[in-house]
């Protein structure tokens, strides 16, 4: 299978920067696979798994948005955060998970009830993906 350079960046390091065969990602227009010569093509990314095909094998990864760009053959994908699934710490997800449910219960006022939800779907999308 023909293969593709990608980057994947977020605010804290690089997570990734070498050679790829597929990626599959979760945009804010829904599921989208790059192959080698995929298009042109710029996205924003939702709160999902991310998964990253090299060497043959799958690594499935948890997302927190961002965006995908892909240019002349050339993908980036830029995000909040990412996760491989070896690294996920369970308990702290589910420690987030817990204090989320616990605010969107006692959550009065619109932008707060947002960003709990953001959270919430954060850690579930992350214990999701550990249990890969």
């Amino acid at each position: 299978m023909k293969s593709f350079h990608l980057q994947i960046v977020t605010p804290d390091s690089c997570a990734y920067d070498g050679e790829a065969e597929s990626l599959l990602l979760l945009t804010s227009e829904g599921y989208v696979s790059i192959l080698a010569g995929h298009a042109d093509y710029i996205a924003s990314l939702s709160i999902g798994e991310v998964v990253v095909t090299r060497g043959g094998k799958a690594y499935h990864a948890a997302c927190g948005g961002g965006f995908v760009s892909v240019t002349s053959g050339e993908v980036r994908l830029v995000t909040t955060t990412f996760e491989y699934a070896d690294d996920i710490d369970v308990e702290r997800a589910e420690a987030a998970r817990k204090r989320a449910e616990e605010r969107l219960r006692d959550a009065k006022e619109a932008k707060e009830l947002e960003i709990t939800k953001s959270k919430l779907m954060r850690a579930l999308n992350r214990i999701s993906v550990a249990k890969k």
